[in-house]
């Protein structure tokens, strides 16, 4: 009786995760996506739900809430060891936390959490009901755990504190992209762009004027130096398909 118990008890501990849905978004790789979600509003996705999961009843009540929470995996980070410290980007790559205070994707389960704007519901012929959203700081096809809703009246906290980052200045760059350059891009990723520029890209601890750096975006190589608080593009090409 003991030992079935027992079994019992890890079996109810134990959890599987399935993968609900994808989201579609304009980076191919990591490099380039902002530190955290709602940072730039112009960055658009689209989530694609998992043919067992194309019921529009799992949706209903959804369309009147601005904002979502997305629970997802960093399929792209997975480590068969964790480590109980890591290496937060912000404070620039030469100190560490415990894992549990920072959002480093190399945690003992992959999650990711993201708040984004709901823009709008469609009904897709082929996909059923898919969701626009924007916002985001997802990988291309990126995949999603769970969906609920942002809550204002209890998960907005305007006083929480921020811990070690509290003092930490969010600077932007100033960005120069010539108009050539920016005209080899459809028009309607530019202020995207220009926002995940103004960001820095680059890892923190990096402060090389000379090195030329680059990033996957809407189907375009993004190549950039940064001297001081300026960063210019130097190239944009297509990517090959």
């Amino acid at each position: 009786m003991q030992t079935e118990n027992k079994n019992k008890e890890v079996n109810q501990n134990g959890l599987t995760l399935e993968c609900i849905a994808k989201i579609y978004t304009d980076f191919p790789e990591k490099f380039g996506l902002p530190r955290q979600s709602g940072l730039i509003d112009e960055l658009k996705g689209v989530i694609v739900f998992e043919s067992k999961y194309r019921n529009p009843d799992a949706l209903r009540g959804l369309e009147g809430f601005s904002h979502i929470w997305l629970i997802w995996g960093f399929h792209k980070s997975r480590r068969d060891v964790w480590s109980p410290m890591v290496k937060p980007p912000r404070l620039g790559g030469n100190m560490k936390m415990g894992v549990f205070a920072t959002r480093s994707p190399n945690r003992p389960n992959s999650l990711g959490l993201s708040c984004v704007k709901l823009d709008k519901i469609e009904n897709h012929k082929d996909y059923g009901v898919i969701l626009h959203v924007s916002g985001i700081d997802l990988m291309d096809q990126t995949p999603i755990y769970d969906i609920k809703p942002y809550l204002p009246y209890c998960d907005s906290r305007p006083f929480a504190t921020s811990g070690f980052i509290e003092n930490i200045e969010e600077n932007k760059l100033l960005v120069n992209i010539s108009d050539e350059l920016l005209a080899q891009i459809p028009e309607k990723h530019h202020k995207a762009l220009i926002g995940v520029l103004e960001q820095d890209p680059r890892p923190s601890y990096h402060n090389d004027p000379e090195r030329i750096y680059g990033f996957y975006f809407a189907g375009y190589n993004i190549r950039f130096k940064v001297r001081e608080n300026i960063l210019t593009v130097c190239e944009i090409d297509r990517i090959q398909q």
